[in-house]
């Protein structure tokens, strides 16, 4: 599907100050290796959000970093979207809030979407169809998650994997923007493969949901921690993605970058091969970040494309697939954009103790 008269006009990137690496994780697994790990996964160390830092917090921060570095009047954004799988609540909607703690115009719609791997790119259709539509001139899309707090540290299938970061793109409407072009799936049969079983309304909270106990492989976790089915989800990216990309794309001469999901090192370089995507246009950038879920694409723009999309045009082919199973890519023209440095945020700034 084709989208026309919508550009993208800023990405902006923020991360908890806190800091874990490889080397501490090894060590609640004396079998473990970490060079092993670095090898296959492509991740040194991860920004972890401290006790009541939120996705709402990082989110914020990208947002401020944003509006300050484009000059735009928070009062000209039309809509609000925010996509995450980390909410502050079960009710209100974060974007809510977040409207409140921007001072945005009371005209201003916002609204939450809890996907994860492929939020980002589903927010974008979103947002581009809103604005291509009329409804919205103007729209300020976030997107973070602080897996952390659903990753069980005892889990080794998952607790070198997972970092923190929130991120917030501008878009708007311009009557000369080339057209993007999406493609969107979903195959919720494979919903069970990787989830946080307990905690909603399905199987409630209790004591004995947030007991960690002994798993498969030795590993530790309960079932309000995450889990993921690791062959399988591999089996699904390997049937799904390279489809995917080829329906938006034949072959990469026109195309500066690809994008995807920072899953792990492994996956991202299997795919690369099987897709025959250049090595200089096959994005790795989760070495200092890992896995951030719904943040890990524009995180990766403001990460290893910043320099080059502050100055020029890029295409870009854009592809995010996981959870649920969901997944979306988009082909686009992008830049000159405007891209501050990545926030560092320390506790003393989330909202809890301003």
């Amino acid at each position: 599907m084709n989208i026309s008269r919508v550009s993208l006009k800023g990405i902006a990137s923020a991360v908890p100050e806190q800091i874990q690496t490889v080397g501490e994780d090894d060590n609640k697994f004396p079998d473990s290796n970490v060079i092993k790990i670095i090898e296959n996964t492509g991740i040194r160390k991860r920004h972890i959000a401290q006790t009541g830092q939120c996705t709402s917090d990082l989110c914020f921060a990208a947002s401020e970093s944003l509006l300050a570095a484009t000059g735009i009047d928070r009062a000209t954004i039309d809509t609000l979207i925010f996509v995450s799988q980390t909410p502050d609540y079960v009710l209100p909607a974060t974007s809510c809030c977040l409207h409140s703690r921007m001072g945005l115009k009371k005209s201003c719609a916002a609204f939450d979407v809890n996907l994860g791997c492929s939020g980002y790119v589903y927010g974008l259709w979103l947002a581009s169809n809103l604005i291509s539509c009329g409804s919205s001139y103007r729209v300020l899309l976030l997107a973070g998650d602080v897996m952390s707090s659903l990753t069980s540290s005892r889990d080794r299938s998952v607790s070198f994997l997972f970092g923190d970061a929130g991120t917030a793109t501008l878009l708007e409407r311009d009557e000369n923007a080339p057209s993007m072009s999406f493609v969107l799936g979903t195959d919720g049969s494979g919903q069970q493969n990787l989830i946080v079983p307990a905690g909603g309304f399905r199987y409630p909270h209790s004591d004995k949901t947030g007991l960690q106990v002994e798993r498969e492989g030795g590993n530790y976790r309960s079932d309000e921690d995450l889990y993921m089915n690791g062959p399988e989800i591999f089996s699904f990216t390997l049937k799904e993605v390279p489809t995917m990309v080829k329906s938006l794309c034949d072959n990469f001469d026109g195309v500066d970058a690809v994008v995807m999901h920072q899953a792990n090192k492994f996956i991202l370089e299997y795919l690369a091969k099987r897709l025959k995507i250049p090595e200089e246009k096959s994005i790795l950038a989760l070495e200092n970040y890992g896995n951030t879920s719904s943040a890990s694409i524009p995180l990766a723009l403001t990460v290893a494309l910043a320099q080059r999309l502050k100055t020029q045009s890029l295409q870009l082919l854009l592809a995010g697939f996981g959870v649920g199973y969901s997944w979306g890519a988009v082909r686009l023209h992008c830049g000159p954009l405007s891209i501050p440095d990545v926030v560092l945020l320390s506790k003393i700034d989330s909202a809890n103790d301003s």
